[in-house]
């Protein structure tokens, strides 16, 4: 039942394109914004892909609701559809990582690991499509869900990593591996 579930989220997701399109230009406009700065392009990078993870996550709980019930009345537990949603999801988010590591392989010649970028943009993935599905949980409704996701992704560029509360960031955890990707040349 867990990939059924899969595959009908999967089917239901590549119906609504021009979101899948946005999920996929997101990070691409994180990145353009600092490629002059290589360590930042590839921290900015992981953030875009988090946020655009999350986002996606948040919009298919939320969004498939109605979908949930006529497969529960199918034999669908609420275990295999949640697993199942986010089995999708994180199918999606390697694609999209995948992509996103091709791009830093081309344009990013100087990077002393590269392997910490795939390293770092699965990890991001790993974090962004629960974190997405919590709020979903927390936050019933796709507006509110995504101002609540959009807070939390601000927060994580604005606030300073060294400060004891950005260790409550949902990627902060993810800085260790950007540093370790990058050699952290500049120093922050």
């Amino acid at each position: 039942m867990l990939l059924t579930v899969a595959s009908i989220s999967l089917r239901e997701m590549s119906r609504r394109w021009v979101a899948l399109l946005f999920v996929f230009l997101l990070p691409l406009v994180f990145y353009l914004v600092r490629i002059d700065v290589h360590w930042q392009a590839i921290r900015f990078l992981a953030i875009g892909v988090g946020w655009a993870m999350a986002t996606l996550a948040l919009f298919s709980h939320v969004g498939t609701r109605r979908l949930d019930q006529r497969l529960a009345v199918t034999g669908a537990t609420p275990t295999a559809l949640f697993l199942g949603r986010q089995l999708a999801l994180m199918a999606i988010g390697v694609v999209v990582a995948g992509a996103y590591f091709a791009l830093v392989a081309v344009t990013q010649d100087h990077l002393p690991r590269l392997h910490g970028v795939a390293l770092l943009l699965t990890t991001t993935v790993l974090i962004g499509v629960p974190l997405g599905a919590l709020v979903s949980f927390v936050i019933t409704r796709e507006l509110e869900g995504a101002l609540a996701l959009l807070s939390i992704m601000a927060l994580q560029l604005l606030m300073d990593p060294a400060d004891s509360a950005a260790k409550a960031l949902p990627l902060w955890s993810t800085r260790e591996l950007a540093s370790y990707a990058i050699n952290d040349q500049a120093g922050d």
